[in-house]
């Protein structure tokens, strides 16, 4: 057990008197606070990156220069013909988790699901699936189906028993595989 420092109270005890607890609006002020120094490193890394690139550019030779831009070339020849394709798998996928259907997608210009790093954006893609719902699921939800086949399926038969060690019986016997037998149903 640690000993409580001088200046703060024990678990589930008031604040002796001259203490004050900090009001929201402090609280608030104090999160303000971190959050805009968050922004402010944030922007400070992104400054950094991008002289950082513009260094790696200003250094490279004429061969590296061909080849990125090849690289790059390439892969927004990737993306702008297989985006499409990616933000219909992510549709379908979305789709078939909320149970729905969403039909024809060739009037859907599917590129605008993509971020301009030509990814696929989930969250749009999610919104869309959802306005398609209407909350209703196109597939029957009251089917009713419980469990499948026979009272007996997956219990042991009197064969099986025979076959059986007495240490494999009685650790089937409180698996519950010898249940159907015990009651005579099979």
């Amino acid at each position: 057990m640690t000993a409580n420092p001088p200046d703060s109270t024990p678990e589930g005890q008031p604040p002796a008197t001259g203490q004050t607890l900090p009001t929201i609006e402090q609280l608030q002020a104090e999160v303000d606070k971190w959050r805009a120094l968050s922004r402010t490193n944030e922007k400070r890394w992104n400054d950094t990156s991008s002289e950082l690139d513009a260094l790696r550019q200003e250094r490279m030779t004429e061969a590296e220069k061909a080849s990125e831009k090849v690289r790059a070339d390439t892969r927004t020849a990737v993306l702008a013909e297989m985006g499409p394709q990616l933000v219909e798998a992510a549709i379908t996928s979305e789709a078939a988790k909320a149970g729905i259907e969403i039909g024809d997608l060739r009037f859907t210009d599917l590129n605008q699901f993509l971020d301009q790093d030509g990814k696929v954006n989930k969250d749009l893609v999610g919104e869309f699936v959802k306005s398609r719902t209407d909350g209703k699921p196109v597939y029957a939800q009251n089917l009713g189906l419980g469990r499948q086949g026979g009272p007996a399926a997956g219990q042991l038969s009197r064969g099986d028993l025979s076959r059986m060690t007495p240490k494999e019986i009685q650790e089937a016997r409180k698996a519950g595989l010898l249940d159907a037998l015990m009651r005579g149903a099979l």
